[in-house]
């Protein structure tokens, strides 16, 4: 059955033009019944490979691509590439076994600009409620703009400081690339996530954000054009320098039991940059990043949080916006396309 969302996702055009590349027959067959079960969605082709899915995309508007991984000759993600090429505007689902949310795989796809991830059953393709899943995620990525706006006004902000948790890496991807390449003020990243996972999440984050990565560490620099990320044991904390502002590392337990946590990284920031600081939170389980949105404000900054409609969970965000700390809430895109035109609020 068609959701509320998707049905309102599709009130514009009628017909949502999917695009099914999958390697076995049978699941072809299955993604197809399950897209007829959606109200307005149509199957324009169901094929196996790279190869015939980039001759349908020559020759018919496709809106959605269901995109498996393991494909013959060209596997999902290294032709995926080649699929935006042919057409741009296309959103992806990315659907394979290896996509549970976080994975390297998925974390992949994202940064090639997938829109979304989904992990198929590994018994069954209809086993463990898929076909909603799969239905409710469609409703999710075809909402909003294809492609986010920019601006050329000069920067509001001398920092963007970003905290995160559950659900927070699949927010950071839209968010991250609504923000064009030339917007070079520095941009510094808390996600909950374990240590081990950290120096591969930062060479995800380079790619979707298009700027280098810094896993932070004591007396880094904080430099224009960089962005840097929070170690899976130890909190950001920003200090002044002669020239600027650098990195400290802080092991110490955090209020909220968050390691790394992002009260103290807002809190440094506040104390540092002042009025120039950014806060951003996105979705979260929890009140890390609250307190330290409140030095944000109280010093003048701005605090922008991501709606709860689009957050996997509404903690982080939903505690700050509950105690009218908020300057903005959005989704991920919005958000983006907020720091894009460098302007503070009215």
């Amino acid at each position: 059955m068609v959701t509320a969302s998707l049905r309102q996702a599709l009130l514009d055009d009628p017909t949502l033009r999917v695009l099914i590349v999958d390697d076995s027959a049978v699941t072809r067959c299955v993604l197809s019944r399950i897209v007829d079960t959606l109200q307005g969605a149509q199957v324009v082709a169901a094929v196996g490979g790279i190869a015939p899915a980039i001759a349908v995309l020559r020759e018919r508007p496709i809106d959605l691509i269901l995109l498996d991984i393991n494909l013959p000759g060209t596997d999902g993600l290294s032709g995926l590439p080649d699929l935006f090429t042919v057409a741009p505007d296309a959103r992806v689902i990315i659907l394979s076994g290896e996509c549970a949310d976080g994975s390297p795989v998925a974390l992949h796809a994202l940064a090639l600009g997938a829109a979304a991830t989904i992990a198929k059953p590994l018994s069954t393709p209809l086993a463990g409620g898929f076909a909603a899943r799969l239905a409710a995620l469609v409703a999710e990525v075809m909402k909003g703009p294809v492609r986010p706006a920019s601006g050329t006004q000069g920067d509001a902000f001398d920092i963007i400081a970003i905290g995160a948790s559950t659900g927070g890496i699949h927010a950071l991807a839209p968010l991250l690339q609504a923000i064009p390449p030339e917007l070079d003020v520095p941009i510094l990243v808390t996600q909950h996530l374990p240590g081990s996972f950290t120096e591969y999440f930062a060479q995800q984050l380079s790619a979707l954000a298009r700027r280098p990565v810094d896993v932070a560490r004591d007396s880094l620099r904080i430099q224009r054009g960089r962005l840097v990320l929070a170690p899976g044991d130890a909190h950001i904390r920003v200090v002044p320098t002669t020239d600027g502002a650098a990195t400290r590392l802080d092991r110490s337990p955090s209020l909220s039991g968050c390691m790394p946590s992002v009260d103290p990284m807002f809190e440094s920031v506040a104390q540092v940059y002042g009025a120039r600081a950014l806060g951003v939170v996105l979705s979260g389980m929890g009140r890390d990043g609250c307190r330290g949105a409140e030095r944000i404000r109280a010093q003048g900054g701005v605090v922008a949080v991501q709606d709860q409609a689009s957050s996997v969970v509404w903690g982080m965000p939903g505690a700050i916006a509950e105690s009218g700390l908020a300057t903005t809430i959005g989704t991920p895109v919005q958000l983006g396309e907020f720091i894009a035109r460098r302007k503070r609020p009215a």
